[in-house]
């Protein structure tokens, strides 16, 4: 750890070396999101059970789909956070968590007490029927009281990187991730608690990760003398905070409802052609995880840039991440030409699905090119809070993704994959041109 901590202590100078110290810890966080679910999974499987592992991942697919529409607890906060740290105010920033944290005790409460309409709604659309149904709900059941934990954490995040520090977020990741291998290695093997020791342990890692953030903040960020709680809550920060996260979040939902329909609409094309997509998206999640950590760096930097009012400084940070954009998406794109089948046939043994997989392999060779754009774009604008642009973007490459793919007749599932690759392109071409139109006025 002290030698990771002297690297990231050097990337200090330049644009490029404060992009690289702030998004490889973030991609190392990303990368360890899905060991929860793996490592569930991974433990209930040498239970000898088909129904555990059935109930863990139907439990995992809807806390994913619960949790994510509430990113907006992290992405919300840390371009807020950045601005009031690039203006010099530590009391706005203090009070900015404040506010993040008590929006997301509410919406924990909310998920808390809906538990049971929600398993009651959620487990048959999900096709989760008998013994897997009634497993599948006793997780949910279990790992729901981990909300408050969850969300908090998503506000720890993004406060932590809107000061410029996504080292705190990915010690807490491997930390979180270390204690639920170690509590549900021992509840399951040592007590024989099965599905419900998994997901006990889950929430107890969910907890110590929350205290985990809790002992970093108090420990690295003393609190600004002067500071009261009433002050957090004030109007207009408080409406302004209110309105950035509700264009996160119905920007966030628009993403999930292209996510569902790709989904829907590759299982109409049959088992295999459903099975390619799926080995297909991995490669399309893996380059995600990546240009992610850039994003992240890029909520902090702008954040700070605006809030700075420094507008040559954003936009040298901005060329330096389109830089860094390219240069990845284009060894993406090689890597994937070169050893993309590879990498697909060690995810399945199946050779009609391999061979399903290669019909379509040259849409994912386009991914990167076509998307890199509109991760960085995200960033950008998140860290700008010009969320109203980010989300007018997002519907129209909405809007393009249904014209493409009802556009051309038969919905093909050639077509469903130029739709999504238009979807990606037009992200980030709108973000272009409307971050151009309010950038003057960021600056002002």
């Amino acid at each position: 750890m002290y030698f990771v901590e002297r690297v990231f202590r050097r990337l200090r100078v330049g644009a490029n070396g404060e992009i690289l110290r702030l998004a490889l810890p973030s991609i190392v966080s990303n990368v360890t999101v899905p060991l929860l679910g793996l490592v569930d999974v991974a433990i209930v499987g040498h239970l000898g059970s088909v129904a555990s592992i059935g109930a863990i991942a139907v439990g995992g697919v809807l806390f994913s789909l619960i949790y994510w529409n509430f990113g907006f607890l992290r992405m919300g906060t840390s371009g807020l956070t950045a601005q009031a740290r690039g203006r010099g105010d530590e009391r706005e920033t203090a009070r900015v968590l404040a506010r993040a944290l008590g929006v997301a005790a509410v919406a924990a409460a909310v998920v808390v007490g809906l538990q049971y309409p929600l398993t009651r709604v959620a487990l048959p659309l999900l096709d989760a029927t008998g013994e897997v149904g009634e497993l599948a709900g006793l997780y949910f059941r279990v790992c729901v009281w981990g909300a408050p934990a969850v969300l908090g954490l998503y506000c720890f995040k993004g406060w932590f990187i809107g000061m410029q520090n996504s080292r705190y977020p990915m010690w807490i990741a491997i930390g979180v991730n270390a204690v639920n291998i170690a509590c549900s290695l021992l509840l399951v093997l040592g007590f024989g608690m099965g599905v419900e020791g998994v997901a006990l342990g889950t929430v107890v890692a969910q907890y110590a990760g929350l205290g985990m953030a809790t002992r970093l903040w108090m420990r690295g960020y003393p609190l600004p003398s002067g500071v009261r709680l009433r002050e957090c809550f004030r109007r207009g920060e408080t409406r302004r905070f209110l309105v950035t996260n509700r264009d996160i979040f119905l920007r966030t939902s628009c993403l999930i409802g292209v996510t569902l329909f790709f989904t829907a609409a590759g299982t109409r094309q049959g088992e295999v052609v459903l099975a390619a997509n799926t080995l297909l998206m991995q490669l399309f999640t893996l380059f995600s995880y990546i240009m992610d950590g850039f994003a992240h760096a890029a909520e902090a930097l702008v954040g700070r840039r605006v809030g700075e009012r420094d507008r040559e400084g954003a936009r040298r940070v901005i060329r330096s991440l389109f830089g860094w954009g390219a240069g990845l998406s284009a060894f993406f794109t090689l890597l994937y030409a070169a050893g993309g089948g590879a990498f697909l046939s060690l995810l399945t043994d199946s050779g009609e699905v391999t061979a399903a997989a290669g019909d379509y392999f040259y849409w994912v060779l386009a991914i990167p090119l076509a998307g890199f754009g509109a991760f960085l774009w995200d960033g950008i604008l998140i860290g700008a809070t010009a969320t109203r642009q980010m989300l007018q973007a997002m519907l129209v490459a909405v809007g393009g993704f249904f014209v493409v793919y009802y556009g051309i007749p038969g919905g093909s599932n050639h077509a469903l994959w130029l739709a999504f690759i238009v979807y990606l392109a037009l992200r980030g071409g709108m973000q272009t041109l409307l971050f151009r139109r309010v950038e003057g006025r960021l600056f002002d």
